[in-house]
Order: C-alpha cells, then structure tokens, then sequence
C-alpha cells in the first residue's frame, strides 16, 4: 500500500464523494465550491488552518476563542506558537498586539451547545468555524452552513473518535493548498487505513435514505437531555445551559434541544470548584477552566455508552436528593 492514491493523491475521491453527500442530506453544510482536506480528526485540521490563515500576514496573528470555548484551541496554539500567531486569552486586550484576528467560532458551542457568532469583525479578522456538532442529533439546522473554513469530525458523527479522522470544508484554494501541505508535511497525507475505515463508515450510514442514524441519534440525546434536564429542575443548588426551541430543515419543524453536553454551574457560594462537588458524588466532569471560564462550571458529557449514562443520572438523582 503506498502512501497515496493512483491519481497521487492523498485525499480517496470516494470519500470525498461519500462526504458531500453526507452534507446534502443532513442539509448542514454547502459543499459547493468548496475543497475537502482530510486531517488526523479535527484537531489537526484547527492547526492546519491557523497555520494556513496566518501566511503572508501584516503582523503577528492573534487567535482568539470568546470563552467557554474547546480547550484545543489555546493548547495547540501555545504549543504551535511561532512569530506568525499567538493565542490571546483576553479578549479586551487583543488590540493591544495589533490588528491582525484569527478567530475561533464553535457553532454549536462545545461545552454549552448553543450557537455563536465572531466577536470580531474587520477586513482584517479570519475565521475558523467548528461545526463538530453541527448535525441533526444534536442541534437544529436553521439553514446549511458556508463559511470558507468550516471543520467538522466523524467522532461527533457517527462516534467513532478512535479512528481519528476528519475534514474541512475551504472556500479559498490559497488556503486549502496551505491546509494541504501542512498535513502532508505533518503526516504525508491521513492514512489510507483510516480513510478506508471512514469510507466503510459512510457507506453504511447511508444506506436507504440515509437519515436513519439521525432520527435514532436525535431521539436518543433528546431523551436523555430531558432526563438529565428534569433531575437538575428540581435543585436550587445546581443550573444548566438554556438552549431554546427552533426550526430545524431536517426535521421540518421546530425541535427542542438535545446536546452533547451540561454545561452545570454550581449556584452556591461555598461551591467555589464545581468539579470537586461532582467529583465527591462519583460524577466526573470537565473543570470550567478548561473552556477558559470559571471553576464553578463543569461539564458533564451525555454522549457515552447507556451503561455510564445511567449510572450518571442515579448518582445525579442521589446528588440533587441531598438538599432535601
């Protein structure tokens, strides 16, 4: 098996082709007129565009992400950091290191699951748009996403996140051939394995009509949203995220939420680590600093085998029964 295809490339057609039509019937994203570029999952790919967006720049780039924002974003770019760009962890003070922007919008929002749009806006402010969890099951689909870097994963779309494997959507082609070789400096293309695997993966989920591991997928996080959801109802210690009702295009009607995540504030003032709180029920969750925000958020993950999730709901139930 060599390193690439017979047309020498590092990207299999049959994918790519499997990766549009993904798109056209989850109705999330326009493919049209857009490159596909394959990376190790899409935490790679979040690299490969920063270092793609900070090429030939005036100045230094400053990359920013409005909190609570994927952890990544901060990581990589501190530990990529080179004279092309930086990450700036307060955003009141990115004037302060010129003009240049590179910013980070997650829509849906990991950890909150809500939507959200560019702080910045400027000729000179790029964006790199994380649509991970912008499919049917988690979220409404107002309308198909076309932004010119848009990112999204297989570990968010059908679970496989072992497989590591991912892709962006790129308007310009300056860019995408700077995505390109980034990866194929990094790892001389994905491997082939892999996208193999993907290509298996996309071929069965697309069997009939396709939408099937969508409305089995919606209902099951929709489920367990409102069990989670009523459980925490019942406290005054505890509160999560609000994400309101809205028109979805796959579905064609309005559709309650049915996120990845809780995004759980602990409400008491003694409260002051919201982890430690969960961590003494046997809850594990993801401090709030993580996502650049307070230690009196954490975050707890729905999407996990049935086995854990029910044990989370009983030692959630077992938590919330204890202020009574």
């Amino acid at each position: 098996m060599s390193y690439s295809f017979n047309d020498r490339s590092y990207i299999s057609q049959q994918l790519e082709n499997h990766i549009v039509k993904v798109h056209s019937i989850a109705k999330n994203a326009n493919t049209k007129g857009k490159y596909i570029v394959f990376g190790v999952g899409s935490t790679q790919l979040l690299s490969a565009a920063v270092f793609a967006l900070s090429t030939n720049l005036s100045s230094r780039a400053n990359v920013v992400a409005e909190a609570p924002f994927y952890s990544p974003y901060k990581e990589q770019t501190d530990y990529f950091e080179t004279a092309r760009f930086h990450f700036v962890d307060n955003l009141k003070n990115v004037s302060d290191y010129g003009s240049e922007v590179i910013e980070f919008v997650t829509s849906p929002n990991n950890p909150d699951g809500n939507f959200k749009k560019p702080v910045f806006e400027g000729s000179s402010v790029q964006y790199i748009y994380d649509h991970a969890y912008y499919w049917p099951h988690f979220t409404a689909i107002p309308a198909p996403a076309n932004e010119d870097v848009m990112i999204f994963t297989l570990s968010k779309l059908t679970g496989h996140a072992g497989s590591r494997f991912g892709w962006a959507l790129v308007k310009d082609k300056q860019i995408y051939d700077r995505m390109l070789t980034y990866i194929d400096i990094a790892e001389l293309g994905t491997s082939r394995d892999t996208q193999l695997r993907a290509l298996q993966l996309f071929k069965a989920m697309q069997q009939g009509d396709g939408k099937e591991i969508f409305q089995f997928a919606y209902k099951t996080m929709r489920d367990r949203w409102e069990q989670l959801s009523q459980i925490i109802s019942l406290s005054t210690r505890f509160t999560i995220q609000e994400i309101p009702p809205q028109f979805c295009t796959f579905f064609q009607k309005v559709r309650g939420p049915s996120p990845a995540y809780a995004w759980v504030k602990c409400e008491r003032k003694e409260d002051s680590n919201c982890t430690e709180v969960f961590s003494r029920a046997k809850i594990t969750g993801r401090r709030g600093s993580r996502f650049g925000s307070d230690e009196r958020y954490v975050r707890l993950s729905l999407i996990r085998g049935q086995d854990d999730f029910d044990l989370l709901i009983h030692r959630l139930t077992d938590l919330v029964s204890e202020e009574n």
